[in-house]
């Protein structure tokens, strides 16, 4: 096999060390001092294993940096080290290795070295007995990565931060029977096949502690990432439901008219989509909002459902099927669809958790083969001059105005909010309304500055609340304003509603996660991040 079959960042250099140098280095572990494994699973206990530089936990593939081990790494390591160093096959030397004994019938769990413990590269080193390593991707595709004995395993980008590994408890393991084909994935093809008898092997394995959070490219399985991600008041589901009750169910009740009356044009793309299905398909359209897909396309027989009750009203008003719910909990039979929309939807959701429980709710309301259609805001954002052309409102530029009196309403409070929330004037709602924490925004999140870019993938976005009705008395307000007088007319009610913009791929990601889902196609558009499932 060629090392392009191996999971991306994956090398396996073979004759690391010489039979002479295997023998020196296994010689040299004292295995009297034996330890036992701390937090083991019971596929662990009973493996000889020793620690040094730092304890590896297995409880949670991490180490804790402040209590390092004495006397740091043995002295026989460092011929290995300094030939990885000289090679190019490690960038830094590592100060934490894990030395393992296998015997015949033993293994490792699957599982990703935590990210913020350790840095990019890691490197173990197989001696005494070969070994088939398994690796396995997000989205289901495996690879069976033959290991020779006196051979090194570096991991490196995707397959140290991406992939799983680990070693399935068996006596002995299916190889290529081909000589000089040992390395990479195994063939699917019988007729090459053999049974190969495992025996004792001993594996070296050096980490790099790392001091700082993780900023790899996969922030779908990153702790530092998620950390970053997840709210300071965050520590259970129930936190993360009265965060979305707070600052989007009620936000969106408040100002459900106003929201209403600007969005009137599907997106086309959307469209597109809709019209591709075949006469007669069943759509559902979770999320829907004022129903503004809903009666696109008349050959489909389309319902739509949102937490909003004033919005599926509208729906109704509308001639739109629409029953209120949760998109974590559809009360459809599951199966029934052969299509569905959720559009704008998921970055409402604040918990990685909770954003894959509602796509895995999407994916059971389809038919083996039915489709669904998943837009998120995108962290990559293309700002223009124009205000998109599908968006009915219309808001007063400065331009209209007057720069002086931008400038006066400035002065009197009436600013975008910016920077970290802060309790301010204009962070109030209207009159007759209930009083929830929307009022005054959580410290932690920090509020988004209209057309600007994206500082964190968690943020509130404000809502300019708008009745509709033209005051007359404006000029005169402004004049007051432009005066110095204290009389200033009483600004717009905001309201902050929470997303989790989305980076590139994280969507495409959070879906792979999902077995019983293909993704179709992934796009961007009108500042989305979108993807097409299939059932299987």
């Amino acid at each position: 096999m060629t090392p392009s079959v191996l999971p991306p960042g994956l090398r396996v250099i073979e004759e690391l060390v010489s039979p002479d140098e295997e023998r020196e280095l296994l010689e040299s572990i004292n295995w009297i001092e034996d330890e036992v494994i701390p937090h083991a699973q019971k596929s662990l206990k009973h493996r000889r294993v020793k620690h040094f530089g730092y304890e590896f936990r297995y409880d949670n593939n991490n180490v804790d940096r402040e209590q390092p081990l004495p006397g740091g790494l043995p002295d026989f390591c460092n011929t290995i080290l300094a030939k990885c160093l000289k090679m190019g096959y490690i960038h830094e030397k590592p100060d934490q290795l894990t030395i393992n004994q296998y015997e015949p019938g033993q293994g490792i769990p699957p599982h990703i070295d935590t990210h913020s413990a350790f840095e990019d590269e890691i490197i173990s080193l197989s001696l005494g007995a070969e070994i088939v390593m398994d690796f396995k991707h997000p989205d289901g595709h495996s690879a069976a990565v033959m290991l020779p004995q006196r051979s090194l395993l570096v991991m490196s980008g995707e397959s140290r931060y991406l992939w799983t590994h680990g070693i399935t408890p068996r006596k002995f393991d299916v190889v290529q029977a081909s000589e000089g084909e040992k390395i990479g994935s195994i063939t699917a093809d019988i007729r090459n096949l053999t049974l190969n008898k495992r025996g004792k092997r001993v594996s070296f394995t050096f980490r790099k502690v790392k001091r700082n959070p993780c900023c790899c490219s996969y922030p779908s399985v990153c702790d530092s990432q998620h950390k970053e991600m997840a709210l300071s008041f965050h520590n259970s589901d129930k936190d993360a439901s009265v965060l979305e009750q707070k600052y989007v169910h009620e936000v969106y009740e408040d100002i459900a008219t106003h929201f209403s009356n600007t969005r009137h044009s599907p997106w086309p793309q959307v469209v597109e989509f809709l019209k591709g299905l075949p006469h007669g398909a069943v759509v559902a359209d979770v999320g829907c909002g004022n129903g503004k897909y809903l009666g696109t396309c008349k050959d489909l027989y389309m319902f739509g459902c949102d937490r909003s009750k004033t919005l599926v009203d509208i729906c109704g008003e509308k001639g739109f099927q629409a029953f209120v719910c949760d998109a974590l909990t559809v009360p459809i039979r599951s199966g029934s669809c052969d299509a569905c929309i959720s559009i704008a939807v998921i970055h409402h959701f604040s918990t990685v958790e909770r954003r894959l429980a509602v796509l895995c709710e999407l994916t059971r309301l389809l038919r083996a083969g039915g489709k669904a259609l998943v837009y998120v805001w995108a962290m990559e954002q293309e700002y223009r001059e124009q205000k998109s052309k599908y968006l009915k409102g219309k808001k007063a530029s400065d331009k209209r105005l007057g720069k002086d009196v931008s400038d006066a309403l400035n002065k009197t409070g009436n600013s975008e909010c910016q920077g970290l929330a802060q309790p301010s004037k204009d962070c109030n709602q209207p009159k007759g309304k209930s009083s929830h924490l929307n009022q005054v925004p959580p410290a932690s999140l920090p509020v988004h500055t209209n057309r600007t870019s994206f500082d964190s993938q968690d943020v509130l976005v404000p809502w300019h609340l708008k009745d509709g009705r033209k005051k007359k008395t404006r000029p005169a307000k402004l004049c007051q304003a432009l005066d110095g007088s204290a009389n200033v007319q009483e600004p717009s009610p905001v309201f902050h509603r929470y997303y989790h913009v989305f980076c590139e791929g994280e969507l495409e990601r959070l879906c792979k996660q999902l077995d019983c889902v293909k993704v179709q196609e992934s796009y961007y558009d009108q500042g989305n991040w979108c993807v097409v499932l299939e059932k299987q």
